[in-house]
């Protein structure tokens, strides 16, 4: 990798320079530590073919480290302030576009990225990483920075307090871990927070499997009320309280179950019957 990534004192000297103050606002911690910023390439598993969409480029940090392994980096950022300093550390650099946008509402789709790897603001962090999985199949693997508790919501396991709507979510569409802490000096300014690498890597869904839409509104009404037996949660949904008891049966799932109970694959399972017992019959025939 190059040995020209940034570190804290020529971010520090490029953010004076150009008056620029970082906002709590649009989540700005800026990775400043040149080993942190290796720890996370390692993870993403790059190769020379790679296309990497990153989501807040910042001052460029991971930016310059991407571009020293991937064939191609599209960096994103909102704050048009970080105009100049991205000029002038990663203008030079070939195989770097800049794209002055919000991750949330672009056509991230149209890059036709191969793998995502990011400083991800807290506050966006679930909605970013969602998006991803469900708009740009191309990419087979994320690897983000966010913080610990995000992290272990994404990655949450069944039975667990981190396991919830956004663990699901995300393995409908794939594999989640945690691949490593990150200390908070590593980020400028000091978080109050402590922050996790998170690594997923897509796995392709079966074409009669339920949508991804269908299985988060089982998952949502499921999660609603999580003191509640997922039966009673799941009623309105399947079109009584009965009929979803009957469905929870049918997949193996005790009838006191809670929704932190079932496993993302049960889900999927309960979302399509669901859906097939709710579903609209065939128009009658008209004369």
């Amino acid at each position: 990798m190059t040995s020209d990534l940034l570190g804290a004192r020529r971010i520090g000297e490029l953010l004076e320079r150009y008056d620029v103050h970082l906002k709590k606002s649009l989540g700005q911690n800026f990775v400043i530590d040149p080993n942190t910023i290796r720890k996370v390439i390692d993870a993403a598993d790059l190769v020379r073919d790679d296309v990497a969409l990153e989501v807040g480029a910042g001052a460029g940090s991971l930016t310059v480290g991407l571009a020293s392994r991937a064939k191609r980096v599209v960096a994103f950022e909102v704050d048009r302030r970080l105009i100049p300093i991205l000029a002038e550390t990663v203008g030079d650099l070939s195989n770097v576009e800049v794209v002055m946008a919000d991750a949330l509402t672009a056509p991230l789709s149209r890059y036709r990225a191969t793998k995502v790897v990011a400083n991800l603001p807290y506050n966006v962090a679930t909605l970013v990483v969602l998006r991803v999985l469900e708009e740009m199949p191309t990419v087979s693997r994320l690897t983000v920075m966010t913080q610990r508790e995000v992290g272990e919501r994404l990655s949450g396991r069944p039975d667990s307090a981190s396991y919830g709507r956004s663990s699901v979510a995300v393995a409908y569409h794939g594999s989640a871990r945690v691949a490593g802490s990150v200390s908070r000096r590593a980020f400028f300014p000091v978080p109050n927070v402590d922050s996790v690498i998170v690594v997923i890597d897509r796995t392709p869904r079966a074409p009669d499997d339920p949508s991804a839409a269908d299985v988060k509104q089982v998952v949502a009404a499921a999660f609603a009320h999580r003191r509640k037996a997922v039966r009673n949660n799941l009623g309105p949904l399947a079109g009584s309280t009965d009929r979803a008891a009957n469905i929870l049966e049918r997949v193996g799932v005790p009838s006191g179950a809670r929704a932190e109970h079932i496993d993302p694959e049960t889900y999927v399972r309960i979302a399509g019957l669901i859906h097939e017992t709710t579903a609209p019959g065939p128009a009658a025939p008209t004369f």
